[in-house]
């Protein structure tokens, strides 16, 4: 990461996960990093979205190190226990709506909400992943209502967070970022691992996109391979 500081400091959410490892390990790896915070819902401090009190308390807990040159929100729910991704209206379930949305939209959000002022006000990068299938625009076969409907949110979110901050944190680069089909739990059961790339090779495509931001291009909905996508 050539644009962020000697001896930057990082976070990943969501570090349990096999894109969050995939950043966790990079990070580590680079010589110019001081140091990565791997939150999850057993780390210390934990992370867990279940609790919102929490996120606040794990933001606090690492307002002594401030502030962060770059946070990666690596969290995120395609399928679960009881939840599946709907191919018609018939399948919609309010619980499972509530779930996904708790995840993808709403821990995301109080992230943003609890971390961003600890983000370093002359130049930081502050990424979510989101996924391409969330972009309305782009949207030509239908299905899976509640993952994309979240992530549309959470693409909203992150958009009208940036605007906020570049009022109050201009060196604090905003970004959404689709990672493309990765080798993972989440897209193992629609042939992820045939059609999948590496984590590692995921995350490094994406920490090279991030990379290369500036301050006009916070809020933006970015590809893995620096493709801008719409909205």
């Amino acid at each position: 990461m050539h644009s962020l500081p000697e001896g930057y400091t990082a976070a990943v959410l969501g570090a349990t996960g096999a894109l969050g490892a995939a950043f966790v390990q990079h990070l580590r790896a680079d010589p110019r990093c001081a140091q990565v915070h791997a939150l999850h819902r057993h780390s210390y401090p934990p992370l867990d979205y279940s609790d919102p009190a929490g996120v606040e308390t794990a933001a606090a807990a690492l307002r002594a190190g401030a502030p962060l040159q770059l946070l990666v929100v690596a969290t995120g729910v395609l399928h679960s226990e009881g939840i599946r991704p709907e191919k018609r209206l018939a399948d919609l379930d309010p619980a499972a709506m509530q779930a996904v949305f708790q995840t993808n939209v709403t821990g995301p959000a109080l992230v943003l909400r609890h971390f961003a002022p600890l983000m370093d006000r002359q130049r930081s990068l502050l990424a979510v992943l989101s996924a391409k299938v969330g972009s309305i625009e782009d949207n030509r076969l239908g299905g899976w209502y509640t993952y994309r409907a979240s992530k549309a949110a959470l693409n909203m979110v992150l958009k009208t967070a940036a605007i906020e901050l570049r009022r109050s944190q201009p060196g604090t680069v905003l970004a959404a970022l689709h990672p493309g089909t990765v080798k993972s739990a989440l897209s193992r059961p629609f042939k992820g691992d045939d059609i999948g790339r590496e984590p590692a090779q995921a995350a490094a495509d994406m920490l090279q996109v991030l990379d290369g931001l500036q301050p006009q291009d916070s809020g933006c909905f970015v590809s893995y391979s620096g493709e801008r996508l719409p909205w």
